[in-house]
């Protein structure tokens, strides 16, 4: 009977085909959506900086708990202009992993129907640059979160502050600075540590700083971002 829990994941990777033709038509009219035009210069253009709170580290078992969003357009936060959400959770998160995130079991289990919680973010960044720290992890538990609910993916820009932030200053050069150690760095207050929309402001201030030196130094655009954090990445794993 091996063959069980494969037959089950493979159903529940499956639920997209369950959506309701209002939920597909949504999907339809995202996918439709302009791709943001990445050359266009930091001041002239909506970043959407994302944070993502979770039952724990593992990428393969573990789940998406709540999403934390925040917009800067044209260089500028706006904070009616953010994004918040707890997906609704079948088996509550373990207490230790609350005590991190300070999401409760009651929050978790009567949160925001996971279909209609992810519509609702892709809603929100609509086809805007993503920015994170440490973005592989936020974009591998959303892109999981997304096929097992939607049977997608986003497939959107993702950029990473970890690996472009060392190369405006004399820090580290490779990515693996701790987020608060940049925020101590340039006295950036975060009012409520591993809350997702906490997260996401500070990290919003820190794509602020990055673009301020960034602009100095001709890395005036997402595009140039980019490529900064393509050629980190590329000096570190060839090291």
């Amino acid at each position: 009977m091996s063959w069980l829990p494969d037959l089950f994941n493979s159903a529940r990777g499956q639920r997209g085909l369950l959506l309701t033709p209002g939920q597909r038509q949504s999907i339809a009219f995202w996918r439709q959506l302009p791709a943001a035009d990445m050359t266009r210069s930091h001041t002239s253009i909506r970043y959407v900086i994302v944070d993502v709170e979770t039952s724990g580290l593992n990428m393969k078992k573990d789940c998406l708990i709540s999403i934390g969003a925040v917009a800067l357009v044209d260089g500028k936060m706006d904070f009616n202009d953010t994004f918040q959400v707890v997906l609704r959770q079948d088996q509550v998160s373990a207490h230790e992993n609350i005590l991190i995130h300070g999401i409760g079991g009651s929050a978790q289990s009567e949160g925001m129907d996971p279909v209609e919680a992810l519509l609702a973010f892709l809603r929100y960044i609509g086809k805007a640059p993503l920015v994170a720290y440490h973005a592989f992890f936020d974009q591998a538990m959303i892109d999981k979160a997304m096929r097992r609910y939607l049977g997608m993916e986003v497939g959107q820009t993702w950029i990473d502050l970890a690996w472009v932030l060392p190369d405006f200053f004399k820090y580290r050069a490779d990515g693996r600075v701790p987020l608060d150690d940049w925020l101590r760095l340039f006295n950036i207050e975060n009012i409520l540590r591993h809350n997702a929309v906490s997260d996401a402001y500070a990290t919003a201030k820190l794509l602020q700083v990055a673009i301020a030196h960034g602009v100095h130094k001709g890395a005036d655009s997402p595009a140039s971002f980019i490529k900064i954090e393509k050629a980190r990445r590329w000096m570190y794993e060839s090291r």
